[in-house]
């Protein structure tokens, strides 16, 4: 592998770009197939938020653990599991908004078995990636979330009005069986230093090699975990903060855009054609763009790991911030979707801020902080999922018009006032240095 003009760890981030790109075609996919369904046949909104919402109860039990089991058993072992699990699940169960307990059920196990995915990611990478690579691999992995999305809108509105929404299903379990299949065939383990030859003079300069392909990260799964270091870390508890808000916007949008679409302006997705990928497409160019801009001012040593990613995180959420507060008061289709691609695409390129910053201050405990961290990002997706669907619910029963842009309001200033704050926090306590041995 040593000898290979393509090195191993490029083929490990092309793997896990396209894992996260299924994940979140089957995501939005559930959104849009669900709605469709459930508003045949007169779902309120309290409940469709509280359908939506279980995926993301289900998946903040398993962050922890996930990163827990990626740690013990090995990152590219569990992510395998996960994927298998959830794609069995899509395949098997019928997508039926009148089978309420069924649904809850499978929305609920969906999110446990994609729960375990991130955390093993991040392991995976921490193990593979080199520090000076970390910023674009981690962006490039994670844009495939957008790619997914994007994917996703495009897509899945005509396979449902062609094929009827149980079929988003039967597509998105063909594809995470297939990139199961994949998975299992080109990855493995990164290079350990008990699997490398004996020392010797001429064999040395190859060990090198070998281990800076792996990144030069190789944690013993027996390791001791530092929990309390962890959890009273304010570094850490900054991460947590700005991936609970990063992600309150992302799920808000991803999972009531389509629902904003078609009552609050009025106008069916599938009348909208390409313009309503924008937003996730723009996600996956912020996103490569911020981790090629990250990587150049680190190893160029034009700014520190430290103001690298503040700069970059406070640039992405407060620009965020602005959009999301002006999305209600545009009341045309162009506008909405100009407002969103600018939220979208500046959130996500603050993910080359607070994400890669997991791999900055704890590298040999990444999925780990990335568990703890991606299970405040879960919490945002229960509570801003759930509080939309209330809201919305509640404007309803005071007589008030979801087509009006007042009650839209609340549902994009909350997270836009989330997006300041979380910059501020970010501001003030993260670090790029490592605190974690």
């Amino acid at each position: 592998m040593a000898r290979m003009k393509f090195p191993k760890r490029y083929v490990i981030v092309l793997l896990t770009f396209i894992c996260t790109n299924v994940c979140y075609i089957e995501r939005v996919g559930f959104s849009i197939a669900y709605t469709v369904a459930a508003d045949a046949i007169g779902v309120n909104q309290s409940n469709k938020g509280m359908i939506l919402s279980m995926f993301y109860c289900g998946y903040v039990l398993s962050q922890i653990p996930g990163g827990w089991a990626a740690q013990r058993i090995g990152g590219r072992r569990v992510l395998l599991m996960s994927f298998v699990l959830w794609s069995l699940i899509c395949g098997l169960i019928p997508l039926d908004p009148n089978r309420v307990v069924i649904l809850v059920l499978s929305r609920l196990f969906v999110g446990v078995a994609q729960g375990f995915i991130f955390p093993s990611i991040h392991n995976v990478l921490a193990q593979w990636v080199p520090p000076q690579e970390r910023s674009r691999s981690v962006s490039l992995t994670t844009s495939g979330m957008y790619l997914g999305a994007a994917c996703g809108m495009l897509l899945v509105p005509s396979l449902v009005k062609h094929m009827g929404p149980h079929s988003v299903f039967f597509v998105e379990a063909v594809l995470g069986v297939t990139w199961s299949v994949i998975w299992l065939k080109f990855s493995s383990e990164p290079p350990r230093t008990a699997d490398l030859p004996k020392v010797s003079v001429p064999k040395v300069a190859s060990r090198e090699k070998i281990k800076a392909q792996a990144g030069g990260v190789v944690v013993p799964r027996t390791v001791r975990i530092p929990w309390r270091k962890i959890i009273f870390s304010l570094p850490v508890w900054a991460i947590l903060v700005n991936n609970f808000t990063f992600h309150y916007a992302l799920y808000v949008l991803m999972n009531w855009l389509p629902t904003y679409f078609e009552l609050g302006l009025q106008l069916s997705l599938q009348d909208m054609g390409s313009s309503k990928m924008l937003p996730y497409l723009n996600m996956f160019i912020f996103s490569n763009i911020g981790g090629v801009v990250a990587d150049h001012l680190i190893t160029r040593r034009i700014l520190s790991v430290t103001k690298t990613r503040k700069l970059l995180n406070t640039i992405g959420f407060v620009v965020s911030a602005v959009a999301l507060m002006a999305l209600p008061l545009f009341r045309t289709p162009s506008g909405t979707v100009l407002c969103s691609s600018i939220s979208l695409g500046f959130l996500a390129l603050g993910r080359a801020g607070f994400a890669v910053n997991h791999m900055d201050v704890a590298p040999k405990f990444a999925g780990i902080v990335m568990g703890v961290s991606n299970t405040a990002g879960t919490l945002a997706g229960i509570v801003g999922v759930g509080l939309t669907g209330n809201i919305l619910e509640a404007a309803k029963a005071s007589n008030m018009d979801l087509t009006n842009s007042e009650t839209w309001k609340t549902v994009f200033f909350v997270p836009g006032y989330l997006c300041i704050f979380s910059a501020v926090i970010f501001l003030i306590f993260s670090t790029g240095e490592k605190i974690f041995e």
